[in-house]
């Protein structure tokens, strides 16, 4: 740590990060849990999955997946349909209404987001995309 910064200047950004992440995310097509969410979001950028492969992504078991599946299904928001290379396994996907939960989640955190980067000053827009690596680089680490 610099001379200059103070261990609070670390938990003062950290704490902004973390509550943008939270107001973005609240932007969202329709009431689903945040687990909920994260797997309509990673079939929608994976495609097709099994349990396994989801419960493996998203660093929880399979018996509280397949619950969360069992939920999205409910709402008819995924599909379940036998794996067609093993009878035994199962493939999960999102249904045309888990596509427009996606699509309309994503259109309002951009409209949202958006909106509030066109009201800054230009000085504090070119910082943020100055920024942008950065927090790119610390997000995938």
């Amino acid at each position: 740590m610099a001379s200059d910064e103070s261990p609070h200047d670390d938990q003062d950004l950290r704490l902004a990060i973390q509550r943008l992440a939270r107001r973005i995310r609240s932007m969202q097509a329709d009431d689903v849990t945040e687990g909920q969410r994260a797997v309509l979001f990673a079939l929608s950028k994976n495609g097709t999955q099994t349990l396994a492969s989801l419960s493996e992504h998203e660093r929880v078991t399979p018996p509280s997946m397949n619950r969360t599946i069992n939920a999205l299904v409910e709402l008819g928001l995924v599909t379940r349909e036998p794996a067609p290379d093993d009878a035994r396994k199962v493939s999960l996907d999102l249904s045309s209404t888990g596509h427009a939960f996606v699509s309309e989640t994503q259109r309002r955190r951009d409209a949202w987001f958006t909106t509030r980067l066109d009201a800054l000053p230009a000085e504090q827009r070119r910082l943020l995309r100055e920024v942008t690596p950065i927090l790119r680089d610390l997000a995938d680490s």
